[in-house]
């Protein structure tokens, strides 16, 4: 995204506002951008306060919207193996324009497995990719905290298909096993799915402890 890129967010909505910022910044793909903003803004109608933990986070892009979307999350951290360099100036645009976001977004360089979280924690991943996302799926659960997953990437040879890929595409088979063990586990499902133009990849997880 760049400024010619402008004449395309000119509402005065929220999407729009943040759409311009990034555009000044100059280095975000417009696709991430869209791809964000679906995941944040329909998990926080679901899910409202809590610490957020964007994991696979890349420009932790995800964990700033959940905090501009709800300000009674206090705080947010984004965590990935390898931040870009220009993460930081997307937290840092994001935060001039928004200064109550000053502070309140970490984003950390380790993987995940070091994470620890919480109950309360909201736990997110946009496009974590093949059995990522059923790593964060298992975090999430080990601690009873809410989560939200877009999947990406899945390979039949490394994740569960549950058996059903003989009536089932690989891939859909793939992300109803993972459903289905949420369920298994004690969880409330809800599937969403975000507009395809914006990526194939596109059915949306959710999952909430029953308790």
């Amino acid at each position: 995204m760049s400024a010619r890129d402008l004449p395309r967010f000119t509402d005065d909505t929220l999407f729009h506002r943040v759409a311009r910022v990034l555009c000044e910044a100059h280095c975000l793909p417009r696709k991430e951008l869209f791809e964000a903003w679906e995941v944040a803004r329909r998990a926080r109608r679901r899910f409202r306060g809590g610490r957020v933990v964007e994991l696979a986070c890349g420009h932790g892009l995800v964990a700033h919207l959940m905090l501009l979307l709800d300000d009674t999350s206090a705080t947010a951290v984004a965590i990935d193996r390898r931040i870009p360099k220009s993460a930081a100036l997307v937290a840092a645009v994001l935060t001039a324009e928004w200064p109550r976001l000053a502070g309140r977004v970490a984003l950390v360089e380790r993987t995940i497995d070091d994470v620890a979280l919480d109950a309360s924690d909201v736990v997110v991943s946009a496009h974590a990719c093949g059995v990522l996302t059923d790593r964060v799926l298992d975090m999430a659960v080990g601690v009873s905290a809410r989560v939200v997953v877009l999947p990406c990437c899945h390979t039949v040879s490394h994740s569960d298909a549950g058996g059903l890929e003989g009536w089932l595409d690989p891939a859909l088979a793939i992300d109803v096993t993972r459903a289905a063990h949420l369920r298994a586990r004690g969880y409330r499902v809800h599937t969403q799915r975000i507009p395809e133009s914006i990526t194939p990849k596109n059915r949306l997880l959710f999952g909430e402890p029953r308790a």
